[in-house]
């Protein structure tokens, strides 16, 4: 396992036994995204912050301000139809979206305003970060 993928994994079973919260996100809304590889067609969980919009849940590609997106997005794009695990226990199906324009910038300046360190990961890279918006399906 690489190192992303056991800091992933230790993410996840501290996620699972505490009810979601995590002590290096503490504040910070975490979920537990359910998605399918766009190449391998492999079963994947990822922790991400969210943001809460509404009824719907956002999470951003920003993978710490890095030069490209991370693979997940790319899963989303691929394969939209997802499952959503939240800190109750429940998992739920959703589907991927990305926002643009307005929306996007809208929801990145939230995020940014709440978590500021959002705003770092946009200044360290020339892309624009995606947002990526969760409905409920």
């Amino acid at each position: 396992m690489n190192e992303r993928n056991d800091w992933n994994h230790k993410v996840i079973e501290e996620f699972r036994a505490n009810g979601g919260s995590v002590e290096q996100f503490k504040g910070i809304p975490i979920l537990l995204l359910h998605h399918t590889g766009a190449k391998t067609g492999r079963a994947y969980v990822n922790p991400l912050a969210y943001l809460p919009d509404g009824e719907r849940l956002v999470v951003f590609a920003s993978m710490g301000g890095a030069p490209k997106n991370p693979d997940w997005y790319y899963n989303l794009i691929a394969h939209p139809n997802v499952n959503i695990e939240l800190g109750d226990s429940k998992v739920f199906a959703a589907k991927a979206t990305v926002a643009e324009g307005a929306e996007h910038d809208r929801l990145y300046a939230a995020q940014s305003a709440r978590v500021p360190v959002f705003a770092e990961y946009q200044k360290k890279t020339t892309r624009v970060i995606p947002v990526v918006v969760l409905e409920r399906s």
